[in-house]
């Protein structure tokens, strides 16, 4: 999808037409990820591009796009360049030795599990 969305509407709430933008970008996003993965295809990934227009459309990752529609709008900008295209996604495997709990730092056994302060001693 390659689309201007104006973010100005006649009679419409901005932050009304913003979300309606959102709204057909989320709906899009959802009929791709429905389509049949072609032979040798883990998942969709998707290339994005956003901002005020074609010419300063920046490279975003697709979970950054809506904030970066969010500030678009935030600076005033009558119009919204949008550019979300599905490439095919092969999963990466890890490699030997490595393992998800190890690099996590929520599973790190140095790091406390509570950081609550301590009772405070009431004969004090």
């Amino acid at each position: 999808m390659r689309k201007t969305f104006p973010l100005t509407q006649e009679g419409r709430h901005p932050d009304r037409v913003l979300e309606a933008v959102k709204h057909e970008i989320r709906k899009y996003l959802k009929r791709e990820r429905r389509r049949d993965l072609p032979e040798g295809v883990d998942f969709l990934d998707f290339d994005c591009r956003c901002g005020a227009s074609k010419d300063t459309a920046e490279v975003v990752h697709l979970s950054a796009l809506m904030g970066i529609l969010d500030a678009v709008a935030k600076a005033g900008a009558t119009e919204a360049y949008v550019e979300v295209l599905a490439k095919p996604g092969v999963r990466q495997a890890r490699p030997p030795g490595t393992s998800a709990k190890e690099e996590h730092p929520a599973q790190l056994t140095d790091v406390p599990d509570h950081t609550a302060p301590a009772p405070q001693d009431p004969a004090a």
